[in-house]
């Protein structure tokens, strides 16, 4: 089987939801004209990053009968679709979040599991941490989403490989840190370099969905990617500018490279989880 995955990188206007929303649909019109099977966006792509006190006023419900997800439910009987948006639960907390959406139906939701309240990032103030990670059936093999935070820590990305995940989507709105020589955002290259180990480490294919644009005195870079199974890059978007790109994942190399290289079939869950237990005891022993 091939997919053709296209990442949306685009420039989201704070706080305006409905504007967002036309972007998201004029690309996703122009994603199913390119001949796209799958189009992911960037973290919060339908809200902006920075909303601080604006969270609970972009909060929209992942399910048809809500205004703005009606129109993406729409559209994804012709093309699936990974958006992200912010999401309140029934106790009225809010997370940062990401849907993905199928013939009509939501097949899955993650929310973000780390919450960055250092440097240039207050998340923390305004959001509430998600609790659980899980890979996902889709009619194109099993999946898995991660947003910004999660993938810089290496846990998530490993559960999501033993959780069967055989293409990974990443979604970001990363704001670009300093430069070197080349000249490139150490930010960039630091993400690219992570995007392709994970690749290569978990032989899976690896989607990032990055945005651009300023907002709030943040430079948000772009540059999306996707990685194939042996760490080779298939695709990448400029930096600093919207862009629309689209690359063929053949899903038969998952075999090629795995009988080549049997990291999966020989990766020791049971010494994994032992010895987290003994860390985790010894860790507890020490904090009494």
């Amino acid at each position: 089987m091939k997919i053709n995955l296209a990442l949306a990188q685009i420039n989201t206007q704070l706080g305006m939801v409905e504007r967002n929303l036309e972007q998201h649909l004029q690309l996703i019109q122009q994603a199913r004209q390119m001949g796209a099977d799958l189009v992911v966006f960037p973290e919060l792509s339908l809200t902006g990053y920075v909303l601080q006190d604006l969270t609970p006023a972009v909060a929209h419900a992942p399910v048809p009968e809500d205004p703005i997800f009606r129109k993406l439910f729409e559209e994804s009987r012709g093309i699936d679709i990974a958006v992200g948006f912010v999401d309140e639960d029934s106790r009225h907390r809010f997370f940062i979040a990401a849907a993905y959406i199928s013939k009509g139906t939501l097949v899955h939701v993650h929310h973000k599991l780390y919450l960055p309240t250092y440097g240039l990032f207050d998340e923390g103030r305004f959001f509430a941490w998600g609790d659980h990670v899980s890979a996902f059936d889709t009619r194109f093999g099993r999946m898995g989403m991660l947003i910004c935070e999660d993938f810089w820590h290496a846990s998530p990305p490993y559960l999501l490989w033993l959780d069967g995940a055989d293409v990974f989507l990443f979604m970001s709105a990363s704001p670009g840190r300093g430069l070197n020589a080349r000249p490139q955002l150490e930010s960039a290259r630091w993400v690219e370099q992570l995007n392709q180990a994970y690749a290569s480490l978990f032989t899976a294919f690896v989607a990032h969905s990055n945005r651009v644009g300023y907002e709030d005195g943040l430079n948000f870079w772009g540059g999306s990617t996707i990685f194939d199974p042996d760490g080779n890059l298939l695709i990448k978007a400029k930096y600093h500018q919207e862009e629309l790109v689209m690359a063929e994942l053949d899903l038969n190399q998952l075999h090629r490279t795995r009988a080549r290289l049997p990291l999966l079939r020989d990766e020791r869950t049971a010494l994994v989880q032992r010895e987290l237990d003994r860390i985790l005891h010894h860790s507890s022993q020490m904090n009494r």
